[in-house]
């Protein structure tokens, strides 16, 4: 496919999605509920029937944690090469096209330095709207410099998850970076720089498998799916059905492997406490 057909082919695509964002009414995937947009925006994308916690955007992330005007981006120029050569139905850079032209981003980590609630923190949030949020090489090398910025500052890290895990496109060296980044999370805790993990809907695959579970503190958002392989997958291969709940917030939280569930609007309020005690 030649470039002009790609950008064309990015566009179309683009402005479909567009349009569904744009549309007035949005459909609750909890209660099923249909809400109107502009009112659930309002209330951080919680549904006002339900409670449950829809997704955010990168950009919305980032405006609901650090205090406004206080956010500086770094690394945003880094895009991922496609050393493989992969295509699925499309070719790999086709599809890195379509999801830059769709997001407004280079890749599926927006990392950066800001302040919450006064208190100075390295911030990385997952853009799940980037090939499902998933972790490739530029991820890992940007919550890689992010982390070694955090210890040359000594300053805490947040990392906000969303993703589906490893990137396929990438191979082997999309698994590498579950180590690679794991290595600089453990440089933070051997001097003492807290890392704080925040898991949200969805946390799965190589990402929950190894930078989502190694916080100093680990909240999740309720109702978010969290876990490696998905329920599904699970029940088809132990030839079981699973506990109500399976893979929740609330189920990860009853069975000690997260220390809070957090409710959005109290997020933030709650991180800068958290920074405040271990710093």
């Amino acid at each position: 496919m030649s470039p002009e057909a790609r950008k064309s082919r990015a566009a179309g695509t683009a402005a479909g999605a567009a349009g569904v964002a744009d549309h007035p009414w949005v459909k609750c995937s909890g209660c099923q509920e249909i809400l109107f947009r502009k009112e659930i925006e309002r209330r951080l994308n919680v549904c006002p029937k339900c409670g449950h916690h829809l997704r955010l955007t990168a950009d919305q992330r980032v405006v609901l944690l650090a205090d406004r005007g206080s956010f500086e981006e770094i690394d945003a120029d880094l895009s991922a090469a496609d050393p493989l050569g992969f295509r699925d139905s499309l070719p790999y850079p086709d599809r890195i096209l379509e999801a830059k032209t769709r997001t407004g981003r280079n890749e599926a980590l927006v990392s950066g330095l800001c302040t919450i609630e006064g208190r100075r923190a390295a911030l990385g949030v997952f853009d799940f709207a980037f090939l499902g949020g998933s972790m490739g090489s530029v991820v890992g090398e940007k919550l890689t410099r992010l982390a070694e910025r955090a210890l040359a500052e000594r300053i805490p890290l947040v990392v906000v998850c969303a993703s589906g895990g490893a990137r396929m496109q990438e191979g082997i060296l999309s698994l590498m970076q579950m180590a690679k980044v794991s290595a600089a999370l453990e440089r933070l805790r051997e001097s003492c720089v807290p890392y704080v993990s925040v898991l949200t809907d969805p946390t799965t695959g190589g990402v929950a498998a190894s930078l989502a579970m190694l916080g100093d503190l680990n909240v999740a958002e309720p109702g978010a799916l969290i876990g490696f392989a998905g329920p599904r997958v699970i029940e088809q291969t132990i030839g079981q059905t699973l506990p109500e709940g399976f893979q929740t917030s609330e189920f990860l939280l009853a069975h000690g492997m997260l220390d809070l569930v957090v409710e959005r609007r109290a997020l933030k309020a709650m991180l800068a406490k958290a920074i405040s005690w271990m710093t």
